[in-house]
């Protein structure tokens, strides 16, 4: 649902903006929201936004998604100035519009956006060193730190049941019993895989409804690419992307940045003897994501990080392996069977985790 430069300069018009809108552009590489740059003259200088049309249909409550975004940037600006660091840096900034709101519905029914633009910084699709990786770890866990007396149950769920393994696992039943597109029995191998670890997928449900684990804010999209890294100390500064942040487990954050970052395979990997958990790279997300909580995360937490990491790669394997079942009409696809490569490879990490379970759990321990 493109926007002409006219018809963006107009929306961003209804936003309360320092100096006089000059360019506005498309910017980054997100596939849900549409965004842009958006630039001001100010005098001699510049100032830049970015402004996001939020795609209200896989986010169906975008009141209640800015209410989440609103409280908790207004929370970490707080504790940010507390610590003495800098707040325009190292939290989003909502613009609001003329009339006091943190979004625009505009006339077509589209909802829109805006934060002040983080300077001197970048956002990386892919880990260029490993380095990286561990900036992102400390990067995600210093949020969970900064968040920790935040009232997690006062959040909405975006999406309900994101990371609710018991209600995914009733829903892989389902479309294996139905078998829409009759393709189950030729996936019975992955099928039984699912069912052998049916157990394992109440575990953190059931933690967390009994308190043993604590629940927390989470991100849920942990991701190298929801970090601003600065382009001077190559330091993650900044979370971003705050749309899925809801209450749950601080293991889900942890558990799906070693799903893909520590996988020595490509998430679609044909050839699974490529498919393993780097156990380097796994001690090294460990050791900044602890760093990051410092202190935050109970002993009970720390000991079932890596089960966190086996139940978020699990549950996505699962959701791949749900939509294959379906016929591929919620993950895109680029080739026939794509969401049963992607669902093996997960699985053949799963596999790799337990056969090293051992091994990470000595590597969390040292943590406690």
């Amino acid at each position: 649902m493109g926007k002409n430069k006219e018809e963006l300069m107009q929306i961003a018009d209804k936003f309360c903006l320092d100096g006089e809108k000059e360019q506005v552009e498309p910017y980054g590489s997100g596939h849900i929201n549409d965004t842009y740059l958006l630039t001001c003259k100010i005098g001699d200088g510049k100032k830049n936004y970015i402004l996001q049309r939020m795609n209200h249909e896989i986010f169906k409550d975008p009141a209640g998604l800015m209410e989440n975004v609103v409280g908790v940037t207004t929370f970490l600006q707080k504790k940010i100035r507390e610590n003495g660091g800098n707040p325009e840096r190292e939290a989003l900034n909502v613009i609001y519009t003329h009339t006091g709101e943190s979004y625009y519905k505009a006339e077509d029914g589209t909802y829109w956006r805006m934060y002040k633009f983080v300077e001197d910084a970048t956002t990386y699709d892919l880990v260029e060193k490993k380095e990286d990786f561990y900036e992102s770890a400390v990067a995600f866990g210093h949020f969970q730190k900064l968040l920790e007396e935040y009232p997690a149950a006062n959040l909405h769920e975006t999406i309900p049941d994101f990371h609710n393994t018991i209600d995914r696992l009733a829903k892989f039943k389902a479309a294996v019993e139905k078998d829409a597109c009759g393709r189950a029995s030729a996936v019975q191998e992955e099928i039984n895989f699912v069912l052998e670890r049916a157990d394992d997928c109440h575990i953190l449900c059931d933690m967390l409804a009994s308190g043993e684990l604590p629940l927390r804010v989470t991100h849920n999209d942990t991701k190298l690419n929801n970090i601003m890294i600065d382009n001077e100390s190559r330091k993650g500064i900044c979370v971003i992307d705050l749309d899925t942040v809801m209450p749950g487990s601080a293991l889900y954050d942890y558990g799906d940045s070693i799903r893909f970052g520590a996988n020595t395979g490509a998430e679609d990997e044909k050839d699974l003897s490529k498919v393993s958990c780097d156990l380097d790279l796994f001690a090294l997300y460990t050791k900044g994501f602890t760093e990051g909580c410092n202190g935050s995360l109970t002993e009970k937490e720390i000991r079932m990080l890596p089960m966190g990491a086996k139940l978020m790669t699990l549950e996505c394997g699962m959701r791949f392996l749900t939509d294959y079942l379906e016929g591929d009409h919620y993950f895109k696809i680029h080739r026939p069977e794509h969401n049963l490569d992607r669902c093996r490879t997960q699985f053949c990490m799963v596999k790799d985790m337990e056969d090293k379970w051992g091994k990470l759990q000595e590597i969390v321990e040292q943590y406690i």
